[in-house]
């Protein structure tokens, strides 16, 4: 999974296997349904939980949590917590997630000019 291009990148005496099995396990946590759309939700700003909530339509309290922790685990997402009662915490992309933001805006736009397309081929499918 590591390009060759990405392999000349990693430090001397790396090891692959282990660059190789980050990579696939930072590519699953990011290619999934919540993920992306918190991603896109965040954008250029920062959100309360409340709000990234309101924004990610569809996405249960608990999935929110667990992409969100995910994120920020992986270092794409940064939360602040204010030390005031209830406790306000907020969300916001870090420098890597705005750069992931890109490719998920590429694939938001490539989906926009080939829905009708998509849309016509599942017809076809399911018929």
């Amino acid at each position: 999974m590591v390009t060759k291009r990405e392999l000349k990148a990693l430090p001397e005496g790396a090891d692959l296997r282990r660059a190789d099995s980050l990579a696939r396990e930072v590519f699953s946590d990011v290619a999934n349904k919540w993920a992306l759309l918190i991603i896109e939700a965040l954008g250029e700003r920062t959100l309360r939980f409340s709000e990234l909530r309101k924004e990610v339509e569809g996405v249960s309290h608990k999935m929110l949590t667990q992409n969100l922790r995910t994120l920020e685990r992986d270092g794409l997402v940064d939360r602040k917590v204010y030390p005031t009662v209830p406790p306000r915490v907020e969300y916001t992309l870090t420098e890597p997630g705005r750069a992931l933001r890109a490719t998920v805006d590429a694939m938001c736009g490539w989906t926009q000019q080939y829905l009708h397309h998509i849309e016509a081929a599942r017809n076809r499918f399911d018929a």
